[in-house]
């Protein structure tokens, strides 16, 4: 394997990034050729080694997450660039606070990889930097002050592709001058999309700072390759525990058989599988997303084909800001006209579309 940073610095970031070789689909092309004509187009991006992943067919389920298409630019009425309502529940800069006990942070808005069915679009790529001393500042006063807060998840963009100087800085921070234990939550797909970056240095700084927990994102079986098993297995065996968090995504995963495997082999790494997560409602994103009523049948299928231990919690993060429910019908009060209605945490009803073919 390549160094993580020769990885970052031949990061393929534009069409004439790809190899010759490589042949791009109607689809595809029709992305490229239209950059710079739309109102709105999320980045490109894909490491190396990711690419040495994907296949040569346009519904390779690897090549549908990091290669763009067309698609893209079809946004249904009902899609938002912020499908969380991430923004009104941020009193300050680069920090979420939705839920009483824990709190989010936006670390940084980039990745080494832009997934192509992201539901933070609207942050990711938008090339605003890194978070700064101040603003980190005025986060640790603010936990300070909300003892309730328990719990920081590290997210972006992807905190990962920080140098370890950042990194440990910033978990030092959390972990010392809070004033009480937080657990710290690393929220990234570096171990699937780029494993070389799980130094030993970087492993050592995470141990040093325990509780911390990885959450990544397989999405595929496909993804857990030797590289990527090395990196979960450094991680596992110093102290850090790993954790899941699917996507169920039309064309790449959407068969009980295929994340009936990809669940048995996170086990085998001793990765959790947490959640599957049904598609948020994210501007252009809708020909990834599942039918709910496919994503139930899969679920059904898959309690007879794995032990309680490899199923994750399906589930959503409600449109309009409604947080995230397990989809189960205790939430699920009614189908009509079309639209799932759910009833949210907080009682309110919040509504889902069918998206039937």
């Amino acid at each position: 394997m390549s160094d993580w940073k020769e990885e970052r610095v031949h990061t393929i970031r534009a069409r004439q990034d790809l190899p010759v070789s490589f042949s791009l689909d109607k689809k595809e092309e029709a992305f490229f050729a239209a950059e710079g004509q739309q109102d709105y187009q999320f980045a490109f991006a894909v490491t190396p080694y990711y690419f040495s992943l994907i296949g040569d067919s346009p519904d390779d389920p690897l090549r549908a997450q990091c290669i763009p298409r067309k698609d893209e630019f079809q946004i249904k009425k009902y899609e938002v660039l912020d499908p969380l309502w991430e923004d009104p529940y941020s009193p300050l800069p680069r920090m979420v606070h939705r839920y009483p006990n824990r709190v989010l942070l936006l670390v940084t808005d980039e990745c080494a990889l832009y997934c192509r069915h992201c539901f933070r679009r609207y942050f990711a790529s938008r090339r605003g930097g890194v978070i700064s001393p101040g603003q980190l500042r005025t986060i640790v006063e603010y936990l300070q002050l909300h003892t309730e807060v328990q719990e920081v998840i590290l997210s972006g963009g992807d905190p990962l592709v920080l140098e370890d100087t950042r990194i440990s800085a910033l978990l030092h921070i959390l972990r010392y001058e809070v004033g009480r234990t937080l657990v710290l939550r690393l929220a990234s797909r570096i171990p699937v999309v780029m494993p070389q970056r799980i130094t030993p240095q970087l492993v050592k700084i995470l141990s040093q700072h325990s509780p911390v927990f990885m959450i990544t994102q397989f999405n595929h079986s496909r993804e857990i390759t030797p590289a990527s098993r090395q990196a979960i297995s450094s991680l596992v065996d110093a102290g850090v525990p790993v954790l899941n968090q699917a996507v169920l995504l039309k064309g790449v995963n959407d068969r009980a058989e295929t994340l009936a495997e990809l669940f048995q082999g996170l086990l085998e790494m001793r990765v959790k599988p947490y959640y599957l997560f049904q598609g948020d409602l994210a501007a252009g994103t809708s020909h990834f997303r599942v039918p709910l009523a496919e994503g139930f049948d899969i679920m059904q299928k898959l309690r007879g084909q794995i032990s309680g231990l490899a199923m994750p919690v399906y589930a959503v993060d409600l449109p309009g800001g409604g947080g995230k429910i397990p989809l189960t019908e205790i939430f699920l009060e009614k189908l009509q006209k079309g639209w799932y209605c759910f009833i949210g945490p907080d009682g309110k009803r919040y509504y889902y579309p069918k998206e039937a073919p």
